[in-house]
């Protein structure tokens, strides 16, 4: 990978806003976000902004997406679910440190974009699918960590059904980054910080 400033930058500053984790903050450097933008956006790629993708829909500002990946806390041992993959730029992230990730877009148009980026950066550990984020992927259920990279106002019960004993789910849940740890016998909630995301949009798209 070319040296640039600018992806190192953003890491530095990742890290002075309280993004701690060694394995996240290299994740994020070693997976150039200007890789799952349009050409036109890649100048303003590090910048702390939701940026706009195909599908009217956006990729999320890096501290976002760093603390989305950072409290949910994969290991290379862990099967993950992502929820609204988008440009494939979490996927990507999280695939430097889980041992898989499946990931649920509603807008076909995007599935088929995120693969080929993931092709052209020799990303094999991401399964990439067109389907209704709500119901998750029951086929490759249990998983050991799920996340939502879109807001909703409670967690779909399907989607929590998919978490594994033990395992760590992390959504923004009515406008609050909320951590949820599942044991055998309980289920606990912990509510982070606030936090903005694109509300979870219903089905999947037939035309985009």
């Amino acid at each position: 990978m070319n040296f640039d400033p600018r992806l190192v930058d953003m890491v530095m500053r990742l890290r002075s806003r309280g993004i701690s984790d060694s394995g996240t903050l290299r994740a994020m450097e070693q997976v150039p976000r200007k890789a799952f933008l349009t050409p036109e956006l890649s100048e303003r790629a590090y910048e702390e902004i939701a940026l706009p993708i195909a599908c009217g829909q956006q990729v999320s500002a890096p501290l976002t997406t760093a603390l989305l990946v950072q409290m949910l806390a994969p290991t290379d041992r862990s099967k993950v679910l992502e929820i609204g993959g988008g440009s494939g730029w979490m996927s990507a992230v999280l695939s430097r440190l889980a041992r898989r990730v499946y990931s649920v877009e509603r807008y076909v148009g995007l599935v088929s974009n995120a693969e080929t980026r993931f092709r052209t950066l020799g990303i094999h550990n991401v399964e990439i699918r067109h389907g209704d984020g709500r119901y998750g992927w029951p086929g490759q259920a249990p998983f050991d960590r799920i996340v939502l990279g879109c807001a909703v106002r409670a967690i779909p019960e399907k989607v929590m059904d998919q978490l594994s004993p033990n395992g760590r789910l992390v959504a923004v849940v009515d406008g609050t980054l909320t951590l949820v740890e599942k044991a055998r016998k309980h289920v606990t909630e912990t509510e982070l910080m606030p936090l903005d995301l694109p509300m979870i949009e219903a089905g999947k798209s037939k035309t985009l």
